[in-house]
């Protein structure tokens, strides 16, 4: 019996294989993926801040008004990072069911996502932190800390690592191909910066334009406002986390080799 990990595969990091991938798994399991970045993530989104912004506008003038209002901000921000969290984990999971030659079913998904979403925000915390800091350190060591770490979330949901382990294994992972990473990241930005922007125009002509849109920032931004924003949340965290699921794979399959021949070495 063969006891070495597969080496390196000779074959290098390929942004367009990345690419690829996250089309084909979303292509595979439309269903399941857009209803878990809806369910989760953007429906609760557009009802935390419909409610928030009515309580908001409430709150002006009110005695204890400023306090009410970042108490009320803080427990939605919370909530927000709670279920961002299960949204990631759960993409995870069905992305790398594509990978493995099936689909995951939306329990299976969302089960996964609940169970890593304590160490999920404990990552996100640490990572969130450490770019912010570094941002503002002339903003190159944020990027490369984004960079070295931008696989650590599917290492932790799919490895079960731990939150410092999954650091690491993404920093190991990342090593040689950073410059890659770097252009998929353009290539997802890119794809956020023209969602945003055509719905984001769609829906601002529906509701009657730049100045119409003005106006309601003192009354509130309308239902179909909230929703459109739910749209494009939608579409946005279902590409990136899918994105980022596939880099993982691309990168385990160049350092460790494909899963496949991983079997094959134990076996021979």
């Amino acid at each position: 019996m063969a006891t070495n990990i597969a080496p390196m595969s000779n074959e290098a990091v390929s942004v367009g294989r990345i690419m690829n991938r996250s089309f084909a798994a979303i292509g595979a399991n439309p269903l399941v993926m857009l209803s878990i970045a809806f369910l989760f993530g953007a429906l609760p989104s557009v009802i935390i801040a419909y409610f928030n912004q009515r309580l908001q506008i409430s709150l002006v003038g009110q005695p204890n008004g400023v306090r009410d209002s970042a108490i009320l901000t803080m427990g939605s921000a919370i909530i927000g990072l709670v279920l961002s969290m299960i949204v990631q984990g759960a993409l995870v999971r069905a992305t790398m069911a594509h990978s493995e030659g099936r689909r995951a079913s939306f329990g299976e998904s969302v089960v996964a996502g609940l169970r890593v979403v304590l160490p999920l925000i404990g990552l996100s915390l640490i990572v969130g932190f450490s770019i912010g800091f570094g941002l503002l350190l002339l903003i190159v060591p944020g990027v490369i800390l984004y960079l070295i770490w931008s696989v650590a979330a599917p290492v932790l949901v799919e490895e079960r690592s731990g939150v410092f382990g999954a650091l690491g294994r993404s920093r190991s992972l990342t090593k040689g191909a950073r410059w890659k990473i770097f252009g998929l990241e353009l290539i997802i930005l890119l794809f956020y910066w023209l969602t945003s922007a055509l719905l984001g125009f769609a829906i601002g002509i529906t509701n009657g334009g730049l100045q119409a849109m003005a106006q309601m920032t003192q009354t509130g931004l309308p239902i179909t406002w909230l929703i459109g924003n739910a749209v494009i949340a939608t579409l946005i965290n279902t590409f990136w986390s899918t994105a980022q699921t596939s880099l993982y794979v691309e990168l385990r399959d160049w350092k460790d080799g494909p899963r496949g021949r991983q079997l094959e070495e134990v076996f021979a």
